[in-house]
């Protein structure tokens, strides 16, 4: 353990704090703030849900944790901690600046952290069985545990996420199982070790609503059964209601807002997640028509000297918004908006 490290306390509930998060993407064409000062904490058996549209760094936040983050991407800045023993407040890991290839994060892999894929049909090997992949970890992670002994806890594991007769399909290549099946066959590869935090990346994409609820109350009953804490990363907002316990609201690389996913749904204060709610259909109510955000997010190499919202908001102050970067303010206890519009409140104390 390193002297910084020694200095950094935790909540006995807090298994990760993420500060200041940067991630960049440094290109010939220029640089790519993919990450851009993302703080936040994860609890101890807790859900934490991070929404937005495609490209606002919700992937590459969660690959960063895992020090998987494609080249030529590299953590330019922030802290990861990581406190990997509930009962020791010292073994405490920055996993910002351990080696993405050393022996400390292979063996937080699988053993603390986990993730889900966001396509499983990519993520595992088509010339590989199941067994073949769903073992590997176990071998590799589990000490005194034998070839045998891996394939039963594979199956047992198969037979746990609701593949049945799981004993003849764990011998089965990924091409042989359905959408569904293969997306269950990828959270029994994230449980094998028993991770303290299970990352679901888009764990729902191009699956039909029905396996989707199926799925997700799986994840909700592992989550209790193996006492875990779990980051859901999705762009789909009513997902996000269902498993979290805290959101996070990203753009472009930002927290637009954080709070509770009380406060998030019952008072979204940012422009940016009030349009996430209307592009959502309802069942009750007035039938109408959904409302799409307008305007697409800005390229990937655009500077902006205020929000990076500001083209597409309806709430836009000219002047202001477009020249002064909002920072994030809290506005009631544990709900934080990045936007001017509560700046005076912040101010003030009027909010």
């Amino acid at each position: 353990m390193n002297e910084r490290a020694k200095r950094v306390r935790l909540p006995p509930d807090t298994l990760l704090d993420v500060r200041e998060l940067k991630v960049e993407f440094r290109l010939r064409e220029g640089t790519v703030r993919a990450v851009n000062e993302v703080s936040f904490r994860v609890k101890r058996g807790k859900t934490l849900g991070i929404i937005g549209e495609s490209g606002s760094g919700k992937s590459v936040t969660a690959q960063a944790m895992l020090r998987l983050t494609p080249a030529p991407g590299m953590i330019s800045d922030g802290e990861i901690w990581l406190n990997r023993n509930p009962e020791d407040r010292d073994d405490i890991v920055n996993l910002a600046d351990i080696s993405a290839t050393g022996e400390l994060i292979r063996d937080i892999r699988w053993n603390d952290i986990s993730m889900i894929f966001q396509e499983p049909m990519t993520s595992f090997s088509p010339v590989h069985s199941i067994e073949d992949q769903i073992t590997e970890a176990m071998l590799l992670h589990i000490e005194k545990i034998n070839r045998s002994g891996a394939r039963q806890r594979a199956v047992e594991l198969l037979t746990r996420v609701g593949i049945f007769n799981a004993e003849e399909l764990v011998d089965a290549f990924p091409f042989q199982f359905s959408g569904g099946m293969r997306q269950r066959a990828m959270i029994a590869m994230a449980l094998t070790c028993s991770p303290q935090l299970l990352i679901a990346d888009e764990p729902t994409t191009a699956l039909d609503v029905t396996i989707e609820a199926q799925i997700l109350a799986l994840i909700k009953e592992l989550q209790a059964e193996y006492q875990m804490a779990v980051i859901f990363i999705t762009h789909d907002i009513a997902v996000i209601g269902e498993v979290s316990d805290d959101v996070i609201v990203m753009y472009m690389g930002q927290i637009m807002e954080q709070g509770s996913v009380e406060q998030i749904f019952d008072n979204p204060l940012h422009p940016y997640t009030r349009a996430l709610w209307r592009s959502i259909p309802t069942v009750d109510g007035t039938l109408e028509r959904l409302q799409p955000i307008e305007g697409t997010i800005p390229g990937p190499f655009d500077e902006h000297a205020g929000c990076p919202f500001y083209s597409r908001c309806d709430s836009r102050v000219s002047g202001v918004c477009d020249k002064i970067p909002p920072p994030l303010v809290e506005v009631e206890r544990g709900h934080q908006v990045r936007c001017i519009l509560y700046e005076e409140d912040e101010t003030h104390g009027t909010g």
